[in-house]
């Protein structure tokens, strides 16, 4: 592991600004805004484009998308967002009557409406696993998949409090019993592990704008192998074969361009967002994806014992994300809590009954310092 030094110096965060809230949305590095900004004022002058723009930054991009989970490049497809992708996932996973589609208890919103919508239209079971006593998430999941399992839609780590789901296990459950296995690795990709061939999912969405420090209605969609043919839920033009050739676009055609291409989103060739969201993936590979996972983890657990020592618990290492912290609140905690920090520059979320902290590697000692120490007076009315 290399730990990796403070990189404040890569964002536009001032020195007062204790920012501790990348999992709600995480800020793009200045590297990207630069890269966005050049982008965007090619069309101030959309003479001066050539066609081959409509496709040169998706080929860079694709195959660093893939690097990020350990894909190839024939499985990603743009979109932009996570219920896009989940979508397109839907409509080529086929349910039936009887089949029981499981998610976890608290998901996020967008990976129980598209289940909630295929249940309604199949006939299948829609089956929310939660814990009991000191149960672990990952371990309740991995005990409800049985041969009443169609699919299984979750996240890496859960978005409340970050408890992290042993995806090794899930997908190799899944397999046993002939389940599909969906992810939203939002809240993941870009400072968790992953490898798609050690999970085998199906589909896999991700959103940019969180830990891959991306612009907002950013992302893309991991295809396994075995559904790149299927439908897409669009259909566009820039996706089928030949479209490179603009003077003969209307040499209509069924064929798409080879493997995810035909799940891309339309209007995927957005010269402001590619640029920016390309600057901000080749930053996070630049770090390692690993050596983030090791420097925020060893972060957070010293955070994590501070937090400790004043009241307040979260879930022990191993049973959440090292990225993660989110303290649970003693009851009679202010609602006004967030507001209360934030009004002296410390940013963090609440998420039900507990207060979701994500630093990143912008985060400095003095930050930390300063929430640790402001934090308990805040805590009370």
């Amino acid at each position: 592991m290399t730990p990796i030094p403070n990189q404040r110096h890569l964002f536009d965060i001032p020195d007062d600004v204790a920012y501790l809230n990348t999992a709600t949305m995480g800020p793009l590095p200045k590297a990207a805004l630069e890269a966005g900004t050049r982008g965007l004022a090619r069309k101030l002058q959309p003479w001066t484009i050539p066609d081959t723009d409509f496709f040169a930054d998706t080929e860079r991009l694709r195959p660093l998308l893939a690097q990020l989970i350990g894909a190839d490049a024939d499985g990603i497809a743009f979109t932009a967002s996570v219920s896009y992708g989940l979508a397109a996932a839907a409509r080529n996973l086929p349910l039936e009557s009887g089949q029981e589609i499981l998610i976890l208890e608290d998901q996020f919103p967008s990976n129980v409406y598209a289940w909630r919508a295929q249940a309604e239209a199949t006939g299948a079971t829609l089956r929310t696993i939660g814990t009991q006593g000191n149960e672990r998430l990952s371990d309740a999941l991995l005990a409800a998949i049985g041969p009443q399992t169609g699919l299984v839609a979750c996240a890496h780590v859960r978005w409340t409090d970050g408890a992290l789901i042993d995806l090794a296990a899930v997908g190799k459950r899944c397999r046993e019993v002939g389940a599909a296995l969906v992810l939203d690795l939002t809240q993941s990709c870009g400072a968790l592990r992953f490898d798609v061939s050690e999970v085998q999912p199906d589909f896999a969405a991700v959103a940019a704008y969180k830990w891959l420090l991306g612009p907002y209605a950013t992302g893309f969609l991991y295809v396994a192998p075995q559904h790149r043919s299927g439908a897409p839920l669009e259909q566009g033009w820039i996706n089928r074969a030949g479209a490179s050739d603009f003077a003969r676009l209307i040499d209509y055609t069924d064929a798409f361009e080879p493997g995810a291409q035909r799940f891309d989103m339309g209007e995927r060739s957005n010269f402001a967002l590619l640029p920016a969201m390309e600057a901000a993936v080749r930053q996070v590979l630049d770090w390692g994806i690993a050596n983030i996972e090791e420097t925020l983890g060893a972060r957070n657990a010293a955070l994590a014992d501070r937090l400790g020592a004043i009241g307040l618990s979260c879930l022990p290492e191993g049973a959440r994300g090292p990225h993660y912290l989110a303290a649970h609140l003693p009851v009679g905690t202010p609602a006004n809590l967030t507001a209360r920090l934030k009004s002296e520059n410390i940013h963090v979320s609440r998420r039900g009954d507990r207060l979701r902290i994500t630093q990143h590697l912008f985060t400095t000692d003095d930050d930390i310092e300063r929430f640790v120490r402001r934090l308990p007076a805040f805590l009370v009315d």
